[in-house]
């Protein structure tokens, strides 16, 4: 396989199912966190290893190692794998995707930024995502008709919090999730509600259904779950453990026992919450993004121009969704006719944000 973000959470889960299994790991790359890819590399022997930058490289212990984004795809098209497990996070994620459709490969695509940016222009025939919600609805289908698409959220780090005290709450109160850690960008998108929005569009481009809604399950224990047009409802409930969809993704079924059954006996009482405005105002704007899906680009760059700048302490942590609320009434008549015209786009808001 060729994993990209190998030093992710999502990355490092790839890499135990790969041990478990045996699966070949053709091409390693990473950011940052050298020193954790130097042991990846000793430990699972890639042909090739790209890394962010020159000075990154100089770090590594391996011979040839690349650089940048022309390395990236070109790993992708001179490959003889036949899977791409994109795991990059951010609009960095995009071009790969494409370069991985653009080759035929199959993709194992956590980059959740490639379809609510360009979900039009990516081939979801030969992909399966990595996403414990979008797994749960592929594993709940079985060809039957559908009448509603549901997934479930955590809430994030501040669903208890006062409304009132969101405005002055610090980035460390924002990653304290209360359910999971994963990385910096996805726990705040999971405190703003920016994740489940993101998901929303995901389902729309992966199951071509635009009746889609979310849930706070506060336990995340139930990932998703389908109302059917016999009156009937069918849940996918299981331990939060990616390793569950990374699995899936990367041998097509499995046979053995990824994670441990919930035992109901021993477990409290679920709990179910609206996702509120209030507290989310983000959900807002859900229905309008699911009728006009061309504004992912403007509610993506925003949102990340905005992260960047709450980390560096120049906005509060209410001021995220005030710059995509206001990003989305700009571009609110958007329309994306190329793949040209999305770069264009970022360009355009990264000058005006």
């Amino acid at each position: 396989m060729i994993l990209l973000g190998s030093t992710g959470s999502i990355g490092v889960n790839t890499l135990n199912i790969a041990k478990e299994f045996n699966l070949n790991v053709d091409t390693l790359v990473a950011g940052n966190n050298y020193a954790l890819l130097n042991k990846q590399i000793k430990e699972f022997n890639p042909k090739n290893v790209v890394v962010s930058t020159k000075e990154i490289a100089q770090k590594i212990d391996f011979n040839n190692v690349k650089y940048g984004e022309d390395a990236i795809l070109n790993a992708i098209e001179e490959s003889d794998s036949e899977i791409v497990v994109n795991a990059l996070v951010g609009e960095v994620g995009l071009k790969p995707t494409l370069k991985a459709n653009e080759c035929g490969k199959k993709l194992a695509l956590a980059n959740k930024e490639s379809l609510v940016i360009a979900g039009k222009f990516v081939d979801t025939s030969n992909l399966t995502p990595i996403d414990s919600e979008h797994f749960g609805l592929w594993y709940l289908m079985n060809n039957r008709k559908i009448k509603k698409l549901n997934i479930t959220a955590s809430g994030g780090a501040l669903r208890d919090y006062p409304l009132d005290k969101l405005q002055n709450v610090t980035l460390d109160e924002v990653l304290n999730h209360p359910n999971w850690s994963m990385g910096m960008k996805i726990t705040i998108d999971s405190a703003t509600m920016v994740n489940k929005i993101f998901e929303v569009i995901e389902a729309k481009w992966l199951f071509d259904i635009d009746n889609i809604d979310a849930v706070i399950e506060t336990k995340s224990l139930i990932h998703s779950f389908i109302d059917f047009v016999d009156g009937s409802t069918t849940a996918h409930i299981a331990y939060a453990d990616m390793r569950l969809p990374i699995a899936f993704a990367l041998l097509g079924k499995v046979d053995k026992e990824i994670v441990k059954h919930i035992d109901f006996k021993t477990l409290s009482n679920l709990e179910f919450r609206e996702i509120d405005i209030n507290r989310y105002p983000i959900w807002q704007i859900k229905d309008e993004f699911i009728k006009n899906p061309d504004l992912g680009v403007v509610i993506n760059t925003i949102n990340e121009i905005a992260i960047d700048k709450f980390v560096n302490r120049e906005i509060n942590f209410l001021e995220i969704s005030r710059m995509i609320l206001n990003g989305v009434d700009k571009y609110n008549n958007i329309k994306i006719n190329s793949i040209d015209e999305i770069f264009e786009i970022q360009k355009k808001i990264k000058s005006d944000f």
